[in-house]
């Protein structure tokens, strides 16, 4: 496979590219390895003259856009970017470093694997890079990956992949096993997409592919978020501050609907292709968004994203039921990703918001073999167990297990229109009447919609649709904005035993009358 985005960028080139003007220092000392083999101490001598590198990894400190960020970056020219014992001793010092100093760090691999000629030595290497990585993640700093073409063996399989973002260069190789290797093994070429970038990123291994001329953006965005200071909860919670919404109540106290919206009507118009999604909300209420979809990838029933919402840092995960050219279902590999999220959001302390908006999860024989139900299952449990503070949205349609998945949260916000339901009311109405002409009648009798869900301890919060989200998309995005702000504040001001304490008790008492 070709280099995908054109001509290699060296170690150093990279760095020009990422890196404000002057602004990277080298934290790197001589190797203190002595290499008895001649043959490898030859190779070592014009790797050296060839790059003018003393070894496959810089390392250091700069700053990108003003923020400071550790960074370790490989360089292929070097016997393939191999990682030897002294090659792994520099990265490990640089992530320890980046640990002490409290500084992001940046991961920027590319490699052939684990450097042949010093043996197991430089393979169990992985494990002393990947244990400083831990350290650094435990400590809640952020760890970012971008992996370069190409990037395999021990390098891909340990810290190459353990980043909380991991990108990638178009079209790079990315795997375990070399074709070459395969191919000696097997007897049969490795299929050519099996390691490219684009197929991992639409099993959900690979965040985004970034084109190397976009990732300086893209970084700055996304340490733009990571490094934002949340508002103080005095300022957060300050009587100065503007209303949430024009119906912002006491937590788990939604204020009744006079009118008491007709559940069919409330399904009728969540299903309009004009009403605003998750994308949409996120662009009209975030004040920095870095959005994780994959070109050719990801992008559809998942939303990804890092965002800055009334000043706080959260991650996002949502449903967007409705893509350009279809309706598609919430899969398997959808759920894996929410899960992963979530332990990012815990790791780094960072509020996590879902929104739920789906026509229901996957129904087929690949779906089944997928284990859709066991991963409903885990999600349930990964967000109810989540130590930082978890919101969730109920922005439209939420059907069966695929919207369950993503309801466990302190607080629960809702559009005016929003339901939930085991099964779409055509469904529910097949299995009750054999037929589905009584969906409008099911609607209305099994309490689906926001005001109903409030009844029984699910909604805290109704936020007013004009009459829909569709006729009014801004105006109603802005609206649940300053409602999910709001209910961040709230969470934020609770210690965390306190909200662990009332979210146990929250879901103890969910489906009760009020």
């Amino acid at each position: 496979m070709g280099r995908g985005s054109g001509t290699a960028l060296t170690a150093h080139q990279l760095i020009g590219l990422l890196v404000d003007p002057g602004g990277f220092r080298s934290w790197d000392e001589p190797p203190a390895v002595d290499r008895t083999d001649p043959d490898y101490r030859a190779s070592l001598d014009r790797a050296r003259e060839r790059t003018g590198l003393d070894e496959a990894v810089l390392t250091g400190a700069g700053l990108i856009d003003g923020r400071p960020v550790a960074l370790v970056v490989s360089e292929f020219g070097f016997l393939g970017g191999s990682i030897g014992v002294a090659t792994a001793e520099r990265i490990t010092r640089a992530v320890e470093r980046a640990t002490a100093e409290r500084l992001p760090l940046l991961a920027l691999p590319v490699s052939g694997g684990t450097r042949m000629q010093e043996g197991s030595a430089a393979f169990l290497c992985m494990l002393r890079i990947t244990a400083a990585v831990q350290a650094h993640r435990a400590a809640g700093l952020p760890y970012l990956t971008y992996l370069r073409n190409p990037t395999m063996g021990g390098v891909f399989a340990s810290w190459g992949t353990l980043g909380q973002l991991v990108l990638a260069e178009p079209g790079a190789r990315l795997g375990f096993l070399g074709p070459r290797v395969y191919e000696e093994l097997r007897g049969v070429e490795l299929p050519p997409d099996v390691q490219r970038a684009e197929t991992l990123a639409g099993q959900g291994l690979v965040d985004a592919v970034v084109p190397p001329q976009e990732l300086r953006e893209l970084l700055r965005r996304t340490l733009a978020v990571l490094t934002a200071a949340p508002p103080s909860p005095s300022t957060a919670l300050s009587p100065s501050a503007p209303p949430a919404s024009s119906t912002s109540p006491a937590p788990g106290t939604a204020p009744a609907d006079p009118e008491r919206r007709d559940a069919w009507d409330s399904v009728r118009r969540t299903r309009r292709p004009d009403r605003p999604g998750t994308r949409e909300l996120l662009r009209h209420t975030a004040e920095e968004l870095v959005l994780l979809d994959a070109p050719g990838g990801r992008a559809g029933a998942l939303v990804r994203a890092l965002a800055l919402l009334g000043g706080r840092p959260v991650l996002v995960v949502g449903q967007q039921r409705q893509t350009p050219d279809h309706e598609r279902p919430f899969t398997a590999a959808d759920l894996r990703a929410v899960r992963r999220t979530a332990r990012w959001a815990e790791q780094l302390g960072l509020p996590l918001v879902t929104v739920v908006d789906t026509a229901g999860a996957e129904l087929s024989a690949q779906a089944e073999l997928d284990g859709i139900a066991v991963e409903i299952a885990h999600c349930l449990t990964t967000l109810l167990a989540l130590r930082t503070p978890v919101l969730a949205v109920l922005l439209g349609q939420g059907s069966g297990g695929g919207a369950l998945a993503l309801l466990p949260a302190d607080r629960v916000i809702a559009a005016k229109h929003a339901w939930l339901a085991p099964l779409p009311p055509e469904g529910a109405s097949a299995i009750v009447h054999r037929d589905g002409a009584h969906a409008a009648e099911l609607a209305r009798s099994q309490g689906i919609g926001a005001h109903h869900l409030a009844d029984v301890g699910l909604v805290d919060e109704v936020v007013p649709e004009l009459p829909d989200a569709a006729e009014e998309p801004e105006a109603f995005c802005t609206r649940l904005g300053q409602a999910v702000g709001a209910a961040l504040d709230t969470l934020a001001a609770a210690t965390e035993a306190d909200r662990l304490a009332d979210r146990a008790l929250r879901h103890r008492r969910l489906g009760d009358l009020r």
